[in-house]
């Protein structure tokens, strides 16, 4: 199945997009069972005689408008829905859908699992690029930006954080029902639930800041990654313009993680990151800026990575150089020597699916922002990134809109400067 997306095969469709999604859930962790209902606000963006959304689990009921659908089908992870009558472009409809199951994450020929994933005790939700389907209805492209309110049910010892601003919590006997809301437009991988034994830890920032984790979780180096988190916010709103959403929560799971995992207003991490080293440090700094690139700011399509990742790597430079740290220039220094010493095997404005999370993308992405800050000088780059943000706060974005941006905003061309990096696979000379 073609699907939306060449890098994500069988996911997404450009014929309408999700504006709204309320979810209303009732989990259980010692079973894994998930009981959800969605109901979806979709807008046709061509004529349309067939919805079809993504999906992994079981449906039960399907109804259009309030009514029930009489004809819909699984196959393929994708829930297909017959309209009565065909919808016009720019015309919409109500889809509700109840639903259930054991979810787990999704399992793609050339990617990474991805999606809900049972932890020793709670759960971690991971989405990118295509585990969004693996608990709620969806149309599942990263240009689908929608909004979001979800009511999430458990046990009543467990503490629920999702990618969005906790608005009640209500306790009755042995379970405890959160609801939250996400009024930015977010696409569907970067939604998240997080359920564990956690305590708050709030923070006084700029923006409205909290810890969320386990009791012991100030322990070792707390101090020196997540406790500078509200100097790092007050820098990169410095530098990148005003914060995207209405506040920022760091989850740190008991259970040690491989990697951070960015979502929008919440970034999660193992128990493992709480420490000094610089290697925890700047992923800590990199989750942040993945505020600003990635998750307000999104690539169209996943060719566009670099416009997440590069970013967000050269956040981390930034950092250490705000800090005390190594210089942004000692840095690209040090990695160009290293890309100097491998062979790329793609562009890096179209890296391939089987290449869109190598290395080489985040750290060649980020000298490519290094010799664009040379070119032009401080003030004006990070004017640049200022005005990016600003302008397609919400939006979706493609390597081509950043040109032209960069054209518009410097009052000259910087194609001739940019091209090698984005679109020749030799590595150019870092002035």
């Amino acid at each position: 199945m073609k699907g939306a997306d060449p890098y994500v095969a069988g996911h997404g469709d450009l014929s309408f997009d999700v504006l709204h999604h309320d979810l209303t859930l009732t989990y259980s962790v010692p079973s894994n069972k998930l009981e959800g209902e969605a109901v979806l606000r979709c807008r046709a963006t061509e004529r349309l005689t067939q919805l079809r959304l993504d999906l992994r689990l079981a449906p039960s009921r399907v109804t259009l408008g309030g009514r029930a659908a009489k004809r819909f089908t699984v196959s393929g992870g994708k829930l297909v829905i017959t309209l009565p009558t065909p919808l016009e472009a720019g015309e919409e409809v109500l889809v509700g859908v109840r639903y259930s199951g054991n979810p787990r994450p999704i399992a793609k020929r050339g990617l990474d699992a991805a999606g809900w994933e049972e932890l020793a005790d709670g759960v971690i939700v991971a989405s990118q690029p295509h585990g969004a389907p693996s608990w709620f209805p969806c149309n599942d492209r990263p240009s689908a930006k929608g909004t979001y309110a979800l009511t999430f049910t458990t046990a009543a010892d467990y503490h629920v954080e999702f990618s969005g601003e906790p608005v009640t919590e209500r306790r009755r006997g042995a379970t405890r029902t959160w609801t939250f809301r996400q009024t930015e437009p977010i696409p569907p991988y970067l939604a998240t639930v997080q359920v564990g034994r956690y305590q708050v830890l709030q923070q006084k920032a700029v923006v409205p800041m909290r810890v969320v984790g386990p009791a012991d979780v100030r322990r070792n180096g707390f101090s020196a990654s997540f406790g500078r988190q509200p100097e790092m916010m007050a820098f990169f709103v410095d530098r990148f313009g005003a914060y995207p959403y209405a506040g920022y929560t760091a989850v740190i799971t008991d259970d040690a993680l491989e990697i951070p995992l960015e979502s929008a207003s919440l970034s999660t991490f193992g128990r493992n990151f709480a420490s000094a080293d610089w290697d925890s440090v700047r992923l800590v700094a990199h989750e942040m800026a993945h505020q600003w690139f990635g998750n307000s700011v999104t690539g169209a399509r996943w060719q566009d990575i670099w416009l997440h990742e590069g970013f967000a790597c050269y956040a981390e430079w930034l950092w250490s150089e705000e800090s005390g740290g190594r210089r942004a220039h000692e840095w690209a220094r040090h990695h160009h020597k290293k890309l100097s010493d491998e062979d790329q095997p793609a562009p890096l404005a179209d890296p391939g699916p089987d290449h869109m999370f190598d290395d080489w993308v985040y750290k060649r992405g980020a000298l490519t922002l290094h010799a664009l800050r040379r070119d032009v000088g401080d003030d004006r780059f990070f004017d640049l990134l200022r005005s990016w943000t600003a302008r397609h706060r919400g939006g979706s974005v493609s390597t081509e809109d950043f040109l032209a941006h960069c054209t518009e905003t410097l009052g000259r061309d910087v194609t001739p400067l940019l091209t090698p990096w984005l679109h020749q696979t030799a590595l150019p000379p870092l002035r």
